[in-house]
C-alpha cells in the first residue's frame, strides 16, 4: 500500500481514511498515528534540533526512571478511538504490549513547524482527557519548555522555562526532577 500521492508536493501532515486493520499493517515509516478512523501521517523528517531535544530530555528522565519506563515514539492508546505516538513518555511501570494503554505519568512533545498545531491543540486536549499526568512542550524555535500538570482533565502550567528563567524543579511521581533549558536546547 502506497501512502504517497502521485505527482505534486507532499503535505507535511496528511490525513487519510483508513481502517484499524490497515493501520496496523502500515510500515514503521513514515511516522503515523490513528485518530477517529483516519491515519495522520508525518511526511517530513524531524529537524536536528527536534531529535537532539528528545535525546537530551530523555537522558534527564533516565537519571530518575528505569529505561523501561522512559519511551520514545511508542504508541499510546487514547479514549475515543485514538492512537498517538508522543515524542517521549514516562509510564508508571513497564509495558508488555504493542502500545501503552494506561495513562502515562508524562507525555512530552518537541515542536516542529509541521506538527506545531497538532501537538499544541489536538494532542494536548487528547492527553488531558486521557488522564496523562503531565504534558511537557519543548519549543526549540522559541527556546521554551512549558510544564503542565493535569487537573481534572485540564492543563495548568507548573513551570515555564525560557532563557531568562532556564531552571525549574519538577515533581514527577514523587521525585524531584531538575530541568534546565540550557541542557535540553542548543544554545
Amino acid at each position: 500500500m502506497s501512502l504517497r500521492p502521485v505527482g505534486g508536493a507532499v503535505p507535511a501532515l496528511e490525513r487519510l481514511r483508513m481502517s484499524w486493520e490497515d493501520y496496523l499493517n502500515l510500515p514503521e515509516q513514515p511516522k503515523a498515528e490513528w485518530v477517529d478512523g483516519e491515519v495522520v501521517i508525518v511526511n517530513v523528517p524531524p529537524v536536528p534540533d527536534h531529535g537532539t531535544a528528545v535525546i537530551k530530555l530523555g537522558a534527564v528522565l533516565l537519571a530518575f526512571f528505569p529505561d523501561d519506563q522512559v519511551m520514545t515514539e511508542v504508541p499510546l492508546m487514547l479514549p475515543r478511538n485514538r492512537l498517538r505516538r508522543p515524542d517521549l513518555m514516562v509510564v508508571a511501570e513497564r509495558q508488555h504490549s504493542r502500545w501503552v494503554s494506561d495513562p502515562p505519568l508524562l507525555c512530552a512533545e518537541v515542536l516542529s513547524p509541521s506538527t506545531r498545531s497538532e501537538d499544541l491543540v489536538r494532542k494536548s486536549r487528547e492527553y488531558a482527557e486521557a488522564g496523562v499526568g503531565q504534558y511537557w512542550v519543548v519549543d526549540p524555535d522559541d527556546r521554551t519548555i512549558e510544564v503542565m500538570r493535569n487537573t481534572d482533565g485540564d492543563w495548568g502550567v507548573s513551570a515555564l522555562l525560557d532563557d531568562d528563567h532556564p531552571e525549574a524543579e519538577i515533581e514527577l511521581a514523587g521525585l524531584v526532577v531538575p530541568l534546565d533549558l540550557r541542557r535540553i536546547l542548543r544554545g
